[in-house]
């Protein structure tokens, strides 16, 4: 857990100019609340505002956000992004007749569909309504551009994955897609063999050692094939044994790991954080008791974290009340007199970041 803690840029704060560094070496933000991203780049930056994300994103284009593994939405790196889509062209799942059945579409209507979203957010930025009614005139369907609207998301991933689509600035509260090509302009296209044996060398670099299922619930694959993939980096990965469970990590790493220790750090994570997510097959190890539940509620909710050490120690939350900032901290287990006073500090942070005047801090 020291480890992946300073692997994952929680152990101490590094300058907000390296940004774009930390956003990769973790595989992205976690963006199904755009605030939990800022957030998260809070958690491990100095000198980063709630506006820099946006900024990031809308005005310098250097984070884009798209839907990536698992099919949730994510920032990445926009320097990075065609490997990353290369990578995400690999997924098949929506070309198999379940998932035909299910969404009621034909695998020809949805190739209709995917090129018809491609032609159309070439050089525009469309409203979900827009795309839809565009996507319904082009291929004469009107059908398809009600299952647009009908279905969040589910028919656009396809395109997305396809490299056809990413997000757009917004207008109002109306999210708005426009074509990556567009957006970030056309670069060589990675390779998709090697693009998954880099984005699992990412995986590893950050989240390691990791088994082959919690590779396989990362990237939604087969445990056969999580394995298949880790192997196929060769002598760059080392197997590694953590309390009797077999795991991987990348070779360069083990010295490191074995050595590294704890030393006291305390951090308030986001909901979805990446930390927290990429640990959900083994969660209950890095617990100080049965409380995944707690973390890990339905729906794929994903609770912001107390860590102590990297390990998961409690849940918080937090409230603005006028110019007040209210943070309430639910710890597990009773927490030692130094880990209450540096979470007492994190949440002094974040009164600042968030622009709120004063602190209203409960331990519940």
């Amino acid at each position: 857990m020291a480890w992946r803690l300073a692997r994952q840029g929680l152990t101490a704060r590094e300058p907000a100019g390296r940004m774009l560094e930390l956003v990769s070496r973790i595989c992205g933000l976690h963006a199904q609340l755009l605030s939990s991203a800022e957030l998260s780049l809070w958690a491990r930056l100095e000198g980063v505002t709630s506006q820099t994300v946006s900024g990031a994103l809308w005005e310098d284009r250097t984070l884009v956000k798209t839907w990536a593994m698992r099919g949730t939405l994510h920032l990445l790196p926009a320097s990075e992004y065609w490997t990353w889509q290369a990578a995400l062209s690999t997924y098949d799942h929506y070309l198999k007749p379940p998932w035909f059945k299910y969404f009621e579409v034909s695998k020809e209507r949805l190739e209709a569909l995917i090129e018809a979203v491609a032609e159309a957010l070439h050089g525009e930025v469309l409203t979900r309504e827009e795309l839809a009614q565009s996507v319904a005139d082009r291929t004469g369907s009107p059908e398809l551009g009600e299952k647009m609207r009908e279905s969040w998301g589910a028919l656009l991933k396809p395109a997305s994955f396809q490299g056809k689509l990413c997000f757009g600035p917004g207008s109002g509260q109306k999210v708005r897609f426009t074509h990556p090509e567009s957006w970030l302009g056309r670069r060589s296209g990675a390779d998709p063999a090697g693009a998954v044996s880099e984005i699992t060398r990412r995986f590893l670099g950050s989240n390691g050692p990791a088994t082959r299922d919690d590779y396989a619930r990362w990237w939604a694959v087969s445990p056969a094939q999580a394995l298949a993939r880790i192997r196929k980096l060769g002598e760059e990965v080392t197997e590694v044994d953590v309390e009797g469970s077999r795991c991987w990590m990348l070779s360069d790493h083990v010295a490191e790991a074995a050595s590294a220790r704890a030393l006291g750090k305390v951090n308030l994570v986001p909901a979805f954080d990446q930390y927290v997510i990429a640990a959900t097959r083994h969660a209950d190890n890095m617990m100080p008791g049965p409380f995944r539940s707690r973390v890990y509620r339905p729906q794929g909710w994903i609770s912001p974290v107390l860590l102590v050490d990297g390990r998961m120690d409690g849940v918080w939350s937090h409230e603005r009340k006028g110019n007040r900032l209210a943070v309430t901290v639910q710890p597990f287990i009773p927490l030692p007199a130094a880990a209450k006073e540096a979470a007492e500090q994190e949440a002094s942070k974040l009164t600042g970041f968030l622009n709120s005047d004063r602190l209203e801090l409960r331990f519940t």
